[in-house]
């Protein structure tokens, strides 16, 4: 018996299955393009450092399902999964019987899962004194949101509809997981726009946010000493979050998921009896959820989705939302500052965005540098993580209108 093997016609069938004669379909010239920008984007978290535990994993994942033919991501699932009029709307069960990799790990982001346990991380990472310490500072926190509804009209007169306008709106808060919750739940189809705008935005904290501090405040008030806040019992500590979860998810029942984690970690960090849980927390699981969250953000950045008019107006109108939330917590603490006749350096109202600790070391620096014995670290984290919970609430708000 002989085997006749034609190893020209092995070789063509190859190469027409390949990702490579892929390139040359209808189109595909914009996976390349997206190929590009992921490299690009992997430049900027290696070589840059630009917020690199998340925008490694992010650009990865947009490598990853922009190859033709790979296979690991199927947006159609996801239209499907959000299609009212579908048999498979909302079907967990048909996603999985014709999932990829990509679509495996997106479950985690859809179902909210994973910004969640993200938050919960955040949690035991914080230290809350400095806020309970001189609890004024909340004010600082909420005005930093200020650029999150400018943003949200701004997006709104652009043409963007208000589910979509309120993910974009968010990206003021600087909170990626809370970004990435919120766009999930009202604009998917926005994910990978918004998730790299917020998570660049963050990383260039300490480019963006120091001319605008300067600009809304005179050389002498960054020169101020602030005096040193009351010592913050356990038993405030431990206490804190409790009364906030009950508060807060009363308020807006939409943000019981993502308050609710951030304060289950900081309970386990204070209480004092789960050690090992606020450790596995802020560590291991912290880690994995990375890992899965950016990859799966990253693999929404679809050439079809992502390479539109769209995409740049959401980079545009993300960065007004951060400096308008930036300058928000200046002016607050300008106010601050005449009401406490010159008590408050204004500089920590920058921190009121929730990008801890980044935006407080920002702070402090800034303050050094008109006065070299000026530290101003932990009057800033005040601001800072009040801006957390800011941004939690601001998204719940916008949840509760949209959702």
């Amino acid at each position: 018996m002989s085997l006749s093997v034609n190893v020209g016609d092995i070789l063509l069938n190859l190469w027409n299955t390949s990702g490579f004669a892929a390139f040359g379909g209808d189109g595909n010239w914009r996976c390349l393009v997206m190929i590009v920008i992921a490299c690009v984007l992997l430049y900027l978290g290696i070589v840059k450092k630009f917020e690199p535990l998340l925008l490694v994993g992010i650009a990865f994942g947009c490598l990853l399902t922009n190859l033709p033919g790979a296979g690991l991501y199927h947006q159609e699932l996801w239209d499907a999964f959000m299609d009212a009029s579908s048999p498979y709307a909302h079907s967990y069960g048909h996603v999985l019987s014709n999932a990829g990799l990509l679509d495996i790990f997106y479950i985690g982001v859809k179902s909210s899962l994973y910004p969640c346990l993200i938050f919960m991380g955040v949690g035991a990472m914080t230290d809350f004194g400095p806020l309970l310490s001189n609890p004024k500072s909340l004010l600082l926190g909420a005005a930093a949101q200020m650029g999150v509804f400018v943003a949200f009209f701004g997006a709104v007169a652009m043409g963007f509809t208000g589910r979509e306008a309120a993910s974009i709106g968010i990206i003021g808060g600087a909170d990626g997981p809370t970004a990435i919750y919120l766009t999930t739940q009202l604009a998917p189809h926005l994910l990978g726009a918004i998730a790299v705008a917020a998570y660049s935005y963050m990383a260039l904290i300490p480019m963006i946010q120091p001319p605008f501090m300067r600009l809304c405040t005179t050389a002498e008030q960054r020169k101020i000493k602030m005096v040193q806040t009351r010592t913050v019992s356990k038993a405030e500590k431990i206490i804190f979050p409790i009364v906030v979860t009950i508060f807060v998810a009363l308020l807006l029942p939409s943000t019981a998921p993502l308050i609710g984690c951030l304060m289950l970690g900081n309970l386990f960090k204070e209480c004092g009896v789960t050690d090992r849980l606020s450790d596995t927390v802020q560590n291991a699981l912290m880690n994995i959820v990375t890992i899965l969250l950016s990859t799966a953000v990253g693999a929404t950045m679809v050439a079809s989705t992502f390479l539109t008019a769209q995409t740049l107006k959401i980079v545009v109108l993300g960065v007004c939302a951060f400096i308008v939330s930036t300058v928000g917590g200046l002016l607050g603490a300008q106010v601050m500052y005449a009401l406490t006749g010159g008590k408050i350096n204004p500089l920590i109202g920058s921190a009121g965005v929730s990008a801890v600790p980044m935006a407080a070391r920002v702070a402090n620096k800034e303050g050094q540098k008109a006065n070299p014995s000026n530290f101003l670290l932990m009057h800033a984290m005040g601001p800072n993580v009040a801006g957390v919970i800011g941004s939690a609430i601001a998204a719940g708000f916008l949840l509760s209108v949209f959702g």
